[in-house]
């Protein structure tokens, strides 16, 4: 059993797809899936692999073309679609890439359904035959349905910004600089040329100098850059400063908030989110819930409690009363409707909070067992102690190396380094 028929069968026991009806015709109503992808090479015939196996599951299927995860997220749910499929390797570069699968609805798998599909891959199964197979036919204009969607949710419009839109070469190529545009804004794209072989390389929001430079020498007002699958972005101001995720996070708390749609006051973060956004977002009267790492604990905790403002400093950032998933074309046109309607600079904005030096080192070749050890615990209370309310250490092991993350923010740099550093020999005697 292939990976997508595994999927296919695993969310179908699960009662993720809709129960089957019967059509006018008398026949069965097979399930429906989306499947979409970034513009690397092996997309190409991922995608044709994935579309077979689907449709040989007895599974409808939507080819979306290349389009951006959170774009595919949302025409699963808009489409009626029982289950989403992304191909994509995110930010990585262009020989990797990745399956993402979203449940109807448009929410990704959690980790309970997403073991149980690895553990089916190796069951046998009956092939349909005849009628019984599914059908494949191209969806490539849902994109528009998409950037209609995205501009629908943003008040105002964005008429004398002019700003300059870093794709990656990446998925959001295309629906990122139209939406743009249609909001009003002025665009320069860069990152726009997609080859199958290019994304990310040098372009997107983990390779930020081009756009520094290109929205410095233009003058622009501002930069927006996304990731491969475009589900993030970041920032940089009319100076060339990069607004990193905690500060979009904070901008657009701190906007909701006054319009008093921020849901019980509260947005979600992680452990890695810096100290000066939570303390930014205590003075401004906003509770700030943590998480563990990663965007899927993130929406988590938003579903369970009701929040709808949440995200990673990464730049992925999660408006869940329009989204699913992390949406960096999303995240820009907000980010953009409240540079427009406040009239003042994305320099100014980002100064609700001041981020704290952080200092990140990766002890390797350790115990990652042991990150609790008394010693170690010992050493982080006092480190804590010498840091007081400035400062914070969050000691983390990695989750597939043999590794434990320290991570120290202190007032200055000097003293987050100091720290770290000291805390590092700790753990490389204490998980040895």
């Amino acid at each position: 059993m292939d990976l997508s028929v595994a999927a296919a069968h695993v969310l179908g026991d699960a009662g993720v797809f809709a129960a089957t009806g019967s059509s006018g015709s008398g026949r069965k109503q097979r399930p429906v899936a989306v499947v979409g992808r970034d513009p690397r090479a092996s997309g190409e015939f991922l995608e044709a692999a994935v579309v077979a196996g689907l449709a040989s599951s007895g599974v409808d299927v939507l080819r979306l073309g290349v389009l951006p995860t959170p774009a595919v997220a949302h025409l699963t749910a808009a489409l009626g679609a029982d289950l989403g499929v992304m191909l994509s390797a995110s930010h990585n570069a262009a020989p990797d890439n990745g399956i993402k699968f979203l449940a109807r609805g448009g929410f990704k798998l959690s980790d309970a359904v997403e073991d149980e599909i690895e553990r089916r891959l190796g069951e046998d199964w009956s092939r349909p035959v005849g009628a019984a197979v599914g059908r494949v036919r191209d969806a490539y204009g849902e994109a528009d349905r998409y950037i209609t969607h995205v501009l629908d949710t943003v008040s105002g419009r964005l008429d004398g910004l002019d700003i300059v839109v870093d794709c990656a070469h990446g998925a959001a190529h295309m629906v990122a600089p139209e939406a743009l545009l249609r909001a009003g804004a002025r665009v320069e794209a860069i990152g726009a040329r997609p080859d199958g072989l290019n994304i990310n390389n040098g372009y997107g929001s983990t390779h930020l100098d081009k756009l520094q430079q290109v929205v410095v020498s233009r003058g622009a007002d501002l930069g927006i850059a996304y990731d491969g699958d475009a589900d993030r972005c970041l920032a940089v101001d009319h100076t060339g400063a990069i607004v990193d995720g905690d500060q979009i996070m904070a901008i657009l708390a701190a906007d909701m908030h006054a319009a008093g749609t921020l849901a019980k006051d509260t947005v979600v973060a992680t452990v890695m989110s810096n100290l000066g956004f939570k303390l930014a977002m205590r003075e401004a009267g906003i509770t700030v819930v943590e998480t563990a790492v990663g965007d899927r604990y993130v929406l988590e905790r938003m579903k369970s409690e009701g929040y709808n403002l949440g995200g990673e400093q990464s730049g992925h950032v999660i408006m869940l009363d329009h989204a699913t998933t992390g949406d960096g074309l999303l995240t820009s046109l907000h980010l953009l409707s409240v540079v427009a309607r406040s009239g003042s600079t994305l320099r100014d904005l980002a100064s609700v909070m001041t981020a704290l030096p952080q200092i990140l080192i990766n002890v390797k070749d350790v115990d990652r067992g042991k990150a609790s050890a008394g010693e170690l615990t010992s050493a982080v209370a006092e480190a804590e102690a010498e840091l007081g309310e400035t400062g914070r250490v969050l000691i983390r092991p990695s989750g597939t190396e043999p590794m434990i993350r320290v991570m120290v923010e202190a007032a200055s740099e000097e003293q987050a380094t100091k720290v770290a550093e000291r805390l590092a020999d700790v753990v490389r005697v204490a998980c040895a």
